[in-house]
């Protein structure tokens, strides 16, 4: 019998919630079958069997919390009397030879990890069986092991050895007893007043009552947490974008006529239309770079601000299961057609459902956008640890006394910083957006500096 401990799904994911099954007791599967779908503050994850044979034991049901490293499905692969010949061996030498416990391990048996057990997302797998990499053969880097899509980049047949016979669940569980907590990891949130409410008064009307679970759970907690954690200070501003707009959808329609050409569709060559999001995402990434202030982060532990000297913005989406926020890496190395192509793929997956936990972490900054909903300004809270968040309103026509002192039409675009007071300060918050504002009313001033 093989016990499969749910492995780890992400950095600082520790559990997870049982969405559904794919499988039943007495099913038969193969390496790498789907057995459940995860669902985890990040994303939901197809968790696939390590090991062919017969369910045993199903040990969760659809709605259950499973922590990282419990056991959650029992597979009958065939081992179980050489594991319990094993087992009752290692025993047999313990008893025998106590003197050795200090002394160096021997190698482990072939059996502690076969060949296919490979710490990976789903998506990782598909990708190497895309390259026509064996994953067995490459040396994860990510945590306990885990092999991410950059260890397949950079795999060249040389890193496969006897090392890899290491088991990861042990290593993913050393990994996260010693990796550095993130800012509000160290404060406990259960002393936080939105978790200690006492139950409702009886209600006076029919109410209808649904779990406070899973996605929204988290959300709900990440955000209590950073409300009052940091000290959260607004800097508001419009910004008149009719230049801009006018650019952006003149561009669009260039676009249109692509498309209906017939022409590819890639990043740089036809990445559809632009947003306005790809523009300000564009703005603040090089903006960030003289104020990178608002791309760090609070290491309580060592009261050190780490600034960040890499930028990948993230933005708020909605999507069926709830808030995402999706990452585009190194927004500041890409070109305007790259950031639109990667908002518009990243936001796709994100309300389908196939977004992977790489694409929703490792951001420095985020942007929200309630525009396309309706509103003025609005007030995000920040998505800890990062340091700033900025939101979007609606672009608005009004009236605008311009240079001439006659009153012209505009397109102006409500903006509110959000930014932690530890790390900065009023007024350069107001540099900041000032500077955003030069660059989004100025066509030249904008591409001189993306």
């Amino acid at each position: 019998m093989f016990e499969f401990k749910l492995p780890d799904l992400g950095e600082g994911i520790h559990e997870g919630e049982l969405l559904q099954w794919h499988v039943a007791v007495g099913d038969t599967v193969k390496e790498d079958d789907p057995l459940c779908e995860m669902e985890t503050d990040k994303a939901a994850v197809t968790i696939p069997s390590p090991r062919a044979g017969v369910i045993s034991a199903l040990n969760a049901s659809p709605g259950d919390t499973v922590d990282v490293g419990s056991v959650f499905v029992v597979i009958d692969d065939g081992s179980g009397d050489a594991a319990a010949k094993e087992k009752a061996a290692q025993e047999e030498a313990s008893d025998t030879a106590p003197q050795e416990k200090n002394a160096s391990r021997p190698d482990p048996p072939s059996e502690q990890r076969p060949k296919g057990r490979v710490l990976a997302a789903p998506a990782t797998r598909r990708l190497a069986r895309e390259m026509g990499i064996d994953i067995t053969q490459v040396s994860g880097s990510g945590p306990g092991g885990r092999v991410t899509p950059e260890d397949l980049n950079a795999y060249d047949g040389a890193d496969a050895g006897p090392d890899t016979a290491e088991n990861p669940e042990d290593t993913a569980a050393e990994d996260r007893a010693s990796e550095p907590k993130a800012v509000a990891e160290p404060l406990e949130v259960s002393g936080i007043p939105f978790l200690e409410v006492q139950g409702l008064a009886t209600p006076d009307g029919p109410v209808e009552r649904e779990p406070f679970r899973s996605l929204r759970n988290k959300v709900a907690v990440k955000m209590t947490s950073s409300s009052i954690l940091m000290p959260h200070v607004a800097h508001m501003d419009d910004i008149d974008v009719t230049d801009i707009e006018a650019q952006r959808l003149a561009y669009n329609l260039r676009q249109a006529d692509k498309s209906d050409a017939g022409r590819e569709e890639t990043a740089e060559k036809n990445p559809g239309k632009l947003t306005l999001l790809a523009f300000v995402m564009k703005a603040v990434a090089a903006g960030l770079k003289d104020y990178p202030m608002f791309n760090a982060s609070v290491d309580l532990s060592s009261r050190e601000i780490v600034y960040k000297k890499y930028y990948n913005i993230g933005f708020a989406a909605d999507t069926p299961r709830g808030l995402m926020v999706p990452v585009v890496h190194d927004a500041d190395r890409q070109s305007l057609a790259g950031v639109g192509y990667r908002i518009r793929h990243l936001a796709g997956l994100a309300r389908n459902g196939e977004i992977s936990v790489p694409e929703l972490t490792g951001g420095t900054f985020t942007i929200t956008n309630v525009g396309a909903i309706g509103g003025t300004h609005v007030f995000p809270i920040i998505n800890a640890p990062e340091s700033a968040i900025l939101g979007l309103g609606r672009v608005e026509k009004r009236p605008v006394v311009v240079g001439d002192d006659k009153i012209r039409v505009r397109k102006i675009l409500p903006v509110t910083l959000c930014f932690d007071h530890r790390v900065a300060d009023g007024a350069q918050a107001a540099a900041f957006v000032r500077d955003l504002k030069d660059m989004l009313e100025n066509r030249l001033e904008f591409m001189s500096r993306i």
